[in-house]
């Protein structure tokens, strides 16, 4: 099958006041490739005031470049694998800004020996920084969030489909997915009686600089393209406006959930 040249339809550069006045915090932006950046966009052309966060001196200056072009950010630094950096956070963030609004999750790692050969190969120590940082940060997240969400709010995270069907060289990065999507329903489960709405974002494969890691990426890309439903691959700014969609009101009914944006690549049987 051949991928069709087919034409994206043109996006609204109006994102309307969405999220006026709404306080939100966006956990991994490194560069101006990342998805995360492309949600913080979408989030700030809606209204939102933006919380970033970096995770060392090296991502600390491309970070404050890029929230240059933002409307007063609160920048502060977070390593997620520290419970000690979460609190210290979430309390800057009640000091400025009283309450928050939304949370933005898109922080991932594997080892990248992980990301290529065989599953089995796996070691201990690559499965436990992976699950830590890929998955449970999003719980140490938002157990730090909730007691500012005072009027409700939302948290979205980052997945892919290798978190459901085995992706080549995807490894163990796919089990922290999967351990990802689940906390995501067990969290939407306990948060719900405080109106804090819980949700993931599966996207398609996007060029970053952390899916260049991955051995094979650019056949995944071509392999994607031919076969999703658009016959194309998806962008940042798609998956960044499907993240305006979960923080706004627009999405206040829906919570628990796994929302493709991957050109309908994962309906597809063959």
């Amino acid at each position: 099958m051949t991928s069709l040249q087919i034409e994206k339809p043109l996006a609204s550069a109006d994102h309307g006041h969405l999220l006026k006045g709404k306080k939100i915090a966006v956990f991994g932006v490194a560069n101006k490739w990342s998805i995360a950046w492309a949600i913080t966009q979408s989030l700030s052309k809606a209204g939102a005031q933006i919380v970033l966060t970096y995770i060392d001196e090296r991502t600390e200056e491309k970070v404050r470049d890029l929230a240059k072009t933002l409307h007063h950010p609160l920048i502060l630094p977070c390593d997620v694998t520290q419970d000690d950096q979460i609190e210290t956070v979430f309390s800057k963030i009640k000091h400025e800004f009283g309450t928050l609004d939304g949370l933005i999750h898109a922080i991932a790692f594997a080892r990248k020996e992980e990301l290529e050969g065989h599953f089995s190969s796996t070691t201990r120590e690559g499965f436990r920084i992976a699950l830590d940082v890929s998955a449970y940060s999003l719980i140490a997240l938002a157990r730090a969030a909730a007691p500012l969400m005072e009027n409700g709010g939302s948290i979205v995270t980052l997945t892919y489909l290798g978190g459901k069907r085995v992706i080549p060289n995807y490894n163990v990065m796919g089990v922290a997915k999967a351990a990802l999507e689940c906390s995501v329903k067990y969290l939407a489960g306990d948060l719900g009686e405080k109106n804090i709405r819980v949700n993931a974002i599966s996207a398609g494969p996007i060029t970053t600089l952390a899916a260049r890691g991955i051995s094979g990426f650019q056949q995944l890309l071509k392999h994607n393209a031919d076969r999703a439903p658009l016959r194309r691959n998806v962008d940042a700014e798609e998956v960044g406006d499907t993240a305006l969609y979960l923080c706004s009101p627009l999405s206040r009914g829906v919570t628990g959930e796994i929302l493709y944006v991957d050109a309908g690549y994962h309906i597809v049987g063959m």
